[in-house]
This record gives structure tokens, sequence and C-alpha cells, in this order.
């Protein structure tokens, strides 16, 4: 199978053991092709010979996309994200040689888990990535506000005021209304500017940034949920290595798009998975991340539910909490 053929059926998955094969089909491809990748699974003694199910397919350190280039493509692409870092840190750098993947994958997200985006006036407070270039959210935000065609829909930077005197509007003409910012920047709006809407779907993604100091997320969603009116907060997982997001309806439990999938490491054995219901470093298989690394451990420490969900309770190392709606249990 070539890698068109693949890529051809990332987004169109609808049973288990089709997510095996093309899994099982990018694996080989990225070992034969990406550089970085397929040198680690050979210092792991790991050919595509010797695996043969999901579970003994090799996970590629995150922290590769820090120190190396991931990538199946000779030429840099056009479009690289990257990651906000921590001072002192290094950054995270994602090629994107067809950034149409990256847009088929948060569309079609979208769709499965809240329906036609055109339904939607969707507002963005996301100050932290607005202000540094190289965001996969604020490309992915600005796509969503595009899509939606809804002359309300836009981006807000420090303008909280009018972005709650907006807020009152949309519920006065009973618009569907989606509000997407980060946690700090959200917990700011909530304090400063309270505002009863219960028909908003608050979605909080990427922390706190260094503005405010950790807090677990049952406080947090308790204070946007009062400062709201709402009875859930949404959240989004995603990250700057991968093309696809997890998203929660409440209650920190995530759900997979059909072409991504969590496995669940042994805390201290990170070549082996830990059993059904127990915490552990959290494997992310992302089949949109077709021209870079499919197959990625995260510094995540989660638990897998029997459902397919699952849920992130914390870091391994929490001097570096960035990213993916990482909040600290």
């Amino acid at each position: 199978m070539n890698i068109q053929t693949i890529a051809n059926k990332v987004f169109q998955l609808e049973q288990s053991a089709d997510f095996e094969q093309l899994a099982l089909e990018l694996f080989r491809y990225q070992y034969a092709q990406v550089p970085v990748y397929g040198k680690f699974c050979k210092q792991l003694a790991i050919s595509p010979d010797t695996v043969k199910t999901l579970e003994q397919i090799p996970f590629l350190p995150v922290d590769f996309f820090r120190t190396h280039r991931v990538s199946s493509r000779s030429e840099k692409a056009k479009l690289v994200f990257s990651s906000s870092g921590t001072t002192g840190a290094s950054t995270s750098f994602h090629e994107v040689p067809e950034p149409a993947i990256y847009q088929e994958s948060f569309e079609k997200a979208f769709q499965y888990f809240y329906g036609d985006i055109r339904e939607y006036c969707v507002l963005a407070l996301l100050p932290s990535y607005l202000e540094r270039q190289g965001s996969s959210l604020v490309f992915m935000a600005d796509s969503l506000i595009r899509a939606s065609a809804h002359t309300d829909s836009g981006f807000y930077l420090h303008d909280l005021a009018g972005l709650q005197q907006k807020l009152v509007k949309l519920k006065a003409e009973g618009q569907k209304t989606l509000l997407l910012g980060v946690t700090y920047a959200l917990l700011d709006l909530a304090e400063q500017f309270p505002t009863d809407f219960p028909e908003l779907i608050i979605m909080e993604t990427g922390g706190m940034k260094g503005q405010r100091k950790e807090m677990i997320r049952e406080e947090v969603h308790a204070q946007l949920s009062t400062g709201f009116g709402v009875q859930k907060i949404h959240s989004e997982y995603g990250m700057t290595e991968l093309l696809s997001q997890a998203y929660s309806f409440g209650d920190g439990i995530f759900r997979c798009p059909p072409w991504m999938r969590i496995l669940i490491r042994e805390m201290n054995d990170p070549l082996s998975l830990a059993k059904a219901g127990q915490s552990g470093g959290i494997n992310i298989i992302d089949l949109a991340n077709i021209y870079s690394c499919a197959f990625i451990a995260v510094q995540d420490i989660g638990r897998s539910r029997t459902d397919g969900s699952f849920e992130v309770l914390g870091r391994y190392d929490q001097s570096q909490i960035r990213g993916c709606n990482l909040l600290v249990m």
C-alpha cells in the first residue's frame, strides 16, 4: 500500500480492524522513510518483520521533535508548527508538508463531535498563542472562524470587555456559540466580566502559560461554570506534534476521532503497555501524522476507559506544563 493510498483512507476509518491495518501500514512506511524514527526502532531491535500487532509498534518520545527533524520529506515544509516552550527549554517543531491533511483532520473531528461548523459563531480568546508565530491552535481556530462564516466570529486578544458585550448579544439572539480559549484568559474573563450564558460552549485549552498559579481541573471548571452559568466545561487535547485533537464534553473525559487512539504504557517500563484500568504514560496514535510520526509517547500521565475514552491525570515533569490542556491533578 503506497503512502497516497494510506492518506486517502485515514479519514474514512469505520472499524477497529481497519484502524490496526492502516496503522501497521503507516508504521512500515515511517520506519523506512522517516530517518529518525527508523533509527529509533533499529536501536530497539524492532523492525517491520517483528511488528505484527498494534501493541508491538514502538512509540517515539515526543522530545524528539525538539532535538531532531521528524519528517519523511527531504525538503523543508513550507508550513512548520512550533511549540510555545518554556523559559530555558527548547522548542518543538512539526513540519507539515501537506497542510490540507491538518485542515481535513480538525474539520472532520469538529464535525464528528459538534456537527456543522456553519451553525456556530466561533470566538477565540488565545492571547499567548496570537502573540507568537507557528501555533497550530491559531491555525485551527482561524480556519474554524472562517468556516463558520458568522459575522461575529473572530479572535480576541485583550479586549475582554468587548468579548463580554459580544456574548451578551449572541445570547440575546439565541445564537449557538463556541468560545475557545486559553485557560488563564477564560478565568480572567469569568472573574472580570461574568456573563450568564447557559447555552454557551466553553472550550478551554493550553493551561496557565505561566500567567496564573496552576490549579486542579475541578477548581478551574468550577470557576468557569460559575462565571458563565454553564453546567459543563469542554476541553481540547492537542499539541504541536499532533495533527489531530481529542475533545472532552466535561469532567475531564476525552474522546478521540476514529483516526486517533490512546494506549497507556507502564510508568516505569516505557516499552510495555499498562493493564486495563491502570494509569501510566500516554502513547498516542495519530494517523493524520502521515509525513512525520504517527506513534508518539508523550509526557502526560493518563488512564484509558473501556469505551475508548481517556483521562489526563498530570505530567511526568511538572516543570514543563505546556500545550494540550495539561491541568495538574
